[in-house]
C-alpha cells in the first residue's frame, strides 16, 4: 500500500514578516519571486532522503508565514505542483494540466466570492492585471517541460486512468 502526499506550492509563500503590513497587501502571489523556492527544494530533497520536514504554513489574514508548522513525514509519492528547472530534475514525471480560460476565470470568480468575500469586480480586476498576465508570462510557457499534457484535469478519465498506471510503474521499479 502506498500512501501519497500532496505538496502544494501556497505553503512556500516568502515569509514576509520582516515586511510592515501595509507592504505585504501588496503582493504579487502570482510571480514566482513569491515563492521561497530554495526552502520548497530542500524540504523536497529531504522528503526524497526519508527524513521528516517542518513545511511551512501561509498566513493569508497576516499576508506572511505562520509561526506553526506542520510535521510532514516522507511518503513514498510526492506530487508536486510547480515548475522550476531546479524542481523538474527532481521529478520522475511531469504534467501539465491545461484548462480553459474561461473555465480558470469562473473557477476563481466562484471561489473569491464564496470563499473570500470579494466583489465581482475585484477578481476581475485582479484577473486582467495580474492573473492572466502572470499565467501567460511564468506558467504556460512551462508546458514545454512537460511529459504529459492533460485537458481539463480532473474530468479526463483517460489520463487518470493513464497516469495512475504510469505512476504504479514507477513505484514498483523503486521497489526493487
Amino acid at each position: 500500500g502506498h500512501s501519497l502526499l500532496m505538496l502544494q506550492e501556497d505553503s512556500y509563500y516568502n515569509d514576509q514578516s520582516d515586511m510592515p503590513f501595509e507592504e505585504r497587501i501588496k503582493t504579487n502571489y502570482d510571480h514566482p519571486n513569491a515563492f521561497d523556492t530554495e526552502l520548497l527544494v530542500k524540504q523536497l530533497k529531504d522528503l526524497l532522503d526519508w527524513k521528516t520536514i517542518e513545511k511551512p504554513i501561509y498566513d493569508y489574514t497576516e499576508h506572511t508565514r505562520s509561526s506553526e508548522v506542520e510535521k510532514v513525514e516522507p511518503k513514498e509519492v510526492i506530487i508536486l505542483v510547480l515548475n522550476d528547472p531546479a524542481l523538474r530534475d527532481l521529478m520522475d514525471i511531469k504534467i501539465f494540466v491545461d484548462t480553459d480560460d474561461d473555465i480558470r476565470i469562473i473557477r476563481r470568480i466562484q471561489r473569491d466570492i464564496e470563499e473570500r468575500g470579494r466583489s465581482l469586480q475585484s477578481v476581475i480586476d485582479q484577473y486582467k492585471s495580474t492573473v492572466k498576465p502572470m499565467y501567460h508570462q511564468f506558467i504556460e510557457p512551462t508546458k514545454r517541460y512537460a511529459d504529459i499534457i492533460v485537458p481539463e484535469g480532473g474530468e479526463n478519465q483517460v489520463a487518470i486512468d493513464l497516469l495512475v498506471t504510469k505512476v504504479r510503474d514507477i513505484l514498483r521499479k523503486r521497489e526493487k
